[in-house]
């Protein structure tokens, strides 16, 4: 308990700092972005002293070093500003579109963590059979596959025609019914669990046969101990603090993936907004939409940190 109070106390130390330099990367990047953000807010129409008039009101004139603590400013307040005309308060946006985009990806964590578990123990049970082969075959086609082009496929096999069970697109609110809201999410989740299950499928199985190799296996198992308590007790329990790690890493591509998922199917979360910045060249919008998803991610990261002291209480550096 003592462990795990102290790593939890400096990683929140730390994320202050983490969270500080995620926004400063932001800010930085969309800085330098291409278009005018008054040209945007205004039209192409608008004349240069209206233009002007904009720059001023909202302190795109001065020097960057001040728009960024005007910028930390409102974030410590949580305000992200509003988007631009018809203004709309950014904080309004992300709310309504952020839960999806977590639903999204809780799910396909959910469904790479069962794939990677099955397919990787099973393949480290029956390792160099015909078994492990179809489990290699597998994994190597699933990383290899785009999870954009992947959703497309599910799509076409599985949301088209009149006697399909899963809609091509859009998002059913859970509140109308769970049945509906697992066959509105089903499809996308699977786009993006599939190829983070591969990888994650060949971490299980190297973790699982090198805990299978060791000596406390053999000694458990020569004085009388089933193989299959061994396995599940012990060797499970050891092989996953690799594999966790992995996942922690990979949250981050889910939430990345997420964005183009949404789009493929017309799902309205994060990823949406974002397309819907970089459109309307809306750089708050942005800022607000890339900062939530970035802080989520060192969030899970510190959950994960968390978690190697509950699978293995013998890890001892934090």
């Amino acid at each position: 308990m003592v462990m795990f109070l102290r790593l939890l106390g400096r990683r929140l130390a730390a994320l202050p700092l983490m969270i500080l330099g995620v926004t400063l990367l932001v800010f930085v990047v969309l800085q330098f972005a291409p278009g005018d953000r008054a040209v945007a807010a205004l039209g192409e129409g608008a004349s240069p002293e209206a233009l002007e008039q904009f720059r001023v009101e909202n302190g795109l004139n001065d020097p960057l070093f001040l728009q960024y603590f005007r910028y930390l400013a409102k974030l410590v307040t949580l305000n992200f500003g509003n988007t631009l005309p018809p203004q709309k308060p950014i904080t309004e946006v992300i709310a309504s579109a952020f839960p999806l985009t977590l639903q999204l990806t809780f799910l396909g964590v959910l469904i790479a963590v069962v794939l990677s578990l099955a397919f990787g123990v099973l393949a480290a049970l029956y390792r160099d059979t015909w078994v492990d082969q179809l489990v290699r075959i597998f994994s190597i086609a699933a990383i290899a596959t785009p999870s954009f082009w992947l959703g497309i496929l599910l799509i076409q096999w599985f949301a088209l025609g009149t006697d399909s069970i899963f809609p091509s697109g859009g998002l059913t609110d859970p509140a109308e019914g769970f049945g509906g809201w697992l066959r509105s999410m089903a499809l996308p989740a699977l786009a993006l669990a599939i190829p983070v299950s591969a990888s994650l499928i060949r971490v299980v199985r190297t973790s699982m046969v090198e805990e299978l190799d060791r000596d406390y296996v053999r000694t458990a198992v020569g004085n009388g101990v089933p193989y299959s308590t061994v396995v599940s007790r012990n060797v499970l329990r050891n092989a996953l603090v690799t594999p966790v790690t992995v996942l922690g890493l990979r949250v981050g591509y889910l939430l990345g993936g997420a964005v183009v998922i949404e789009m493929i199917f017309s799902l309205p979360g994060m990823g949406q907004q974002i397309l819907n910045g970089i459109t309307n060249k809306d750089t708050n919008l942005v800022q607000g939409v890339v900062l939530v998803i970035s802080v989520t991610f060192v969030l899970v990261n510190i959950l994960v940190d968390l978690l190697y002291l509950l699978i293995n209480p013998r890890i001892r550096t934090v």
